[in-house]
């Protein structure tokens, strides 16, 4: 485990700060959010739009179990050194950095055929998220292996509600008021 003062991990810290900020939910929400109304590609736009809806799936679905569960964090979790906490995150069950670096994970690897080192970097990202957890004390192991549980049966579902490039778009024009080429707009 990760000593706040001293011991062998000490020096990794700031590393897994790192991956815990990669796999936060604001900066996810903020920059998945921004993207979509910059994006030109109408494939790109179809991946962040599902992403968004994936993340939003996610934070739903862990706020519901860990407000059920109530398992408290690790007795070595310092809760003033985490980012960004609302009242539910001081439950531990399950580890919602966990649900979601193998949601993104699972949606960008299985979803599109990515090159095969770049697969391989986003899975150790994902693999890495999840350890980091542990070793930050801010999860017990199990509350890890039910968020990649979770994480994975959220891709499953988010699989079956996949948008289509046409769907995405008529979903972001649905928040942009835009009006739709050869469309009727008697009034």
């Amino acid at each position: 485990m990760v000593e706040t003062r001293y011991g062998p991990m000490t020096n990794y810290r700031g590393y897994l700060k790192g991956l815990e900020y990669s796999c936060h939910g604001i900066p996810w929400f903020l920059f998945t959010g921004a993207l979509i109304f910059y994006v030109a590609s109408p494939s790109l736009l179809q991946l962040l739009v599902n992403i968004f809806i994936a993340l939003v799936f996610d934070v739903v679905v862990v706020a519901v179990v860990k407000a059920v569960s109530r398992r408290r964090r690790p007795q070595g979790n310092d809760s003033a050194d985490m980012f960004a906490t609302i009242a539910v995150d001081k439950f531990s069950f399950p580890s919602g950095h966990s649900t979601r670096a193998v949601l993104i994970t699972a949606i960008l690897c299985l979803q599109y055929e990515l090159w095969v080192p770049l697969s391989v970097c986003v899975s150790a990202w994902g693999g890495s998220v999840c350890v980091s957890r542990v070793l930050l004390r801010r999860h017990h192991l199990l509350d890890v292996a039910g968020g990649v549980v979770v994480g994975a049966v959220e891709a499953y579902v988010m699989s079956w509600l996949w948008l289509s490039e046409n769907s995405a778009r008529n979903f972001v024009g649905c928040f942009l008021d835009e009006t739709q080429v050869g469309a009727s707009y008697d009034v």
